[in-house]
């Protein structure tokens, strides 16, 4: 096995998961809006479809396929109109609902994550999708064998995916409290909203170049 070459995908998988994204963002709002129960469904989801798109890569590595760049950008833009939708509805539903007092008990909301929901955001993540189709194919070659390596690398994947996003559910379920989680679930709105609008801006000028 390379090793040099593994520990770069390890740290490269690590940095991309941590940095806040639709996954996170997605992540933190369910944990402070369904609690941790329902957080951890989300990220087996976003898990699962994270497998998706590496099989997908796979197909891609195999048979030499050329992906369209009209096609990824098209793909990245449904994510960011999926994922704006999310915003739209954590952001009505956090304004709507009237303002908890500290010693209410928060009240979780069913509709909010869970597993269909993690897998829709993970499988249209933009950043998941282009790491995937462009950059994943880089790392193939840390065995001689193309079955273990894709073996070793989904493996690398889900652990620390899950690893980062237990972390992030576990830190949300430390602070906690109907006025924190109200505001957790604002800003988590707002970034998914952000992230959402960049990225229809930049694929709707990749498609328009």
């Amino acid at each position: 096995m390379n090793t040099a070459l593994t520990l770069t995908y390890a740290l490269t998988v690590l940095l991309l998961i941590a940095t806040p994204g639709p996954v996170v963002a997605l992540i933190v709002n369910t944990a402070a809006a369904s609690g941790s129960r329902k957080a951890i469904f989300t990220a087996v989801g976003t898990n699962w479809a994270s497998l998706v798109l590496i099989g997908a890569a796979a197909w891609v590595i195999l048979t030499s396929a050329a992906i369209d760049k009209a096609w990824l950008s098209g793909m990245s833009l449904l994510g960011c109109l999926f994922i704006g939708y999310i915003a739209v509805g954590t952001l009505r539903e956090c304004l709507q609902a009237p303002a908890a007092s500290e010693t209410a008990e928060p009240t979780p909301k069913a509709g909010r994550g869970g597993l269909w929901q993690g897998f829709m955001v993970g499988i249209s993540n933009p950043k998941d999708i282009i790491f995937f189709i462009a950059f994943f194919p880089q790392f193939i070659q840390i065995t001689e064998s193309f079955g273990k390596s894709m073996v070793v690398l989904s493996l690398l994947w889900v652990f620390i995916d899950f690893a980062v996003l237990s972390l992030y559910i576990f830190a949300i379920g430390k602070i906690s409290s109907p006025r924190s989680n109200r505001i957790i679930s604002l800003a988590s709105g707002v970034a998914l909203l952000l992230i959402a609008a960049g990225g229809l801006a930049y694929n709707l000028k990749a498609l328009a170049g």
